[in-house]
């Protein structure tokens, strides 16, 4: 019987462990942190002392869905994330006993409407995206209706003749959902009585807001925002909606619409200028990290001054830096490593 409870003993302090059985770091999430946490990945591996992260593009949402799903070998250490973590995610988190996550701010990206450089560069506002890619737009009577709008010129006379044609995220993306909250939101707002919803009843609001078309004017692309540039260059008539690291990239193909009369630059958007910005992040399973070499080195490197500082290697690929106190609290957190607060909301 003494055996029987040393066996279970033993049973109890090896099953966390489990973990051990993983020698390469897994890393999920957002299609826009997916080139940055590569590049560190990469530069890791490179280093010889470990085997190079596994990174992959699942979209903020669905890389919630792997990562909250368990502790243990069968599920990512490391959630890349366009947008905060919300409290459902952390809910479901908990349920499956992923009490204890870091949360770590690796800097900012802007949200960019892009099109081929073959065709002239567009400048909207926020009022009119929100008008040619909402499901329901306010009618003639101020009730919403299912929008009617076919090219950008019924939209706004002052827009081109164009079919609306857009490529976007899904909605598992962390892009798509900042785009709904910042650009959608943002244009809604412009009417009074959808403006005054959102203090009356905020899911009626975000319903009636943050819905985007289903009859091919909105256009759902995937999770690879390499694609989307792709079918830009082949076809000029179109828009597309990605992360401003993708325009950069790509500035000898595409180029950013201006929103609100600002263009989307690495400058607009570090001061704050460009409305469409938000900040990026990483998220670390903290009870991976004695099991799973070298997740504290990745995130060391992730933080460091050469990676996410202002002349760093990630700046070089779109990342945009934030102030310096803000680096050196978040090189302190991926020190630390400590568990993550409730979040509200």
């Amino acid at each position: 019987m003494r055996r029987l409870g040393t066996f279970v003993l033993l049973l109890a302090i090896v099953a966390p462990l489990a973990a051990q059985a993983r020698d390469q770091i897994r890393i999920v999430g957002s299609s826009t942190v997916y080139p940055f946490s590569t590049i560190v990945a990469e530069r890791l591996g490179k280093t010889g002392k470990f085997k190079t992260p596994i990174v992959e593009s699942t979209g903020t949402g669905g890389g919630f869905k792997l990562f909250c799903a368990g502790v243990g070998v069968d599920s990512p250490d490391i959630e890349d994330a366009s947008r905060r973590i919300t409290k459902s995610e952390q809910d479901l988190c908990a349920q499956n006993g992923v009490k204890d996550i870091a949360e770590i701010k690796i800097g900012y990206d802007g949200i960019v409407i892009a099109n081929s450089k073959k065709a002239p560069r567009q400048a909207f506002t926020e009022r009119q995206l929100f008008l040619a890619l909402a499901k329901q737009v306010p009618g003639p009577n101020g009730q919403l209706q299912v929008n009617p709008y076919k090219t950008w010129k019924d939209v706004d006379p002052s827009l081109p003749d164009l079919r609306i044609e857009v490529l976007g995220p899904p909605p598992t993306s962390g892009t798509r959902d900042a785009f709904a909250e910042l650009v959608m939101e943002g244009g809604c707002k412009t009417f009074p009585d959808l403006k005054a919803l959102k203090d009356k009843n905020e899911d009626e609001f975000k319903k009636a807001c943050h819905a985007l078309r289903e009859d091919g004017a909105y256009i759902e692309a995937g999770e690879n925002d390499n694609l989307i540039v792709q079918k830009l260059v082949a076809n000029p008539k179109a828009f597309g909606i990605f992360g401003y690291s993708f325009l950069e990239e790509n500035q000898d193909k595409i180029q950013g619409s201006t929103i609100d009369g600002v263009a989307p630059e690495y400058d607009s958007i570090a001061q704050g200028r460009y409305p469409v910005s938000r900040p990026l992040f990483v998220y670390v399973k903290i009870a991976h990290v004695s099991s799973i070499p070298g997740i504290r080195e990745f995130v060391a490197e992730l933080t460091s001054e050469k990676a996410m500082g202002e002349d760093g290697y990630l700046a070089e690929r779109g990342l945009i830096p934030g102030p310096s106190a803000e680096r050196a609290e978040q090189r302190e957190n991926a020190s630390k490593l400590k568990p993550l607060g409730r979040v509200e909301g």
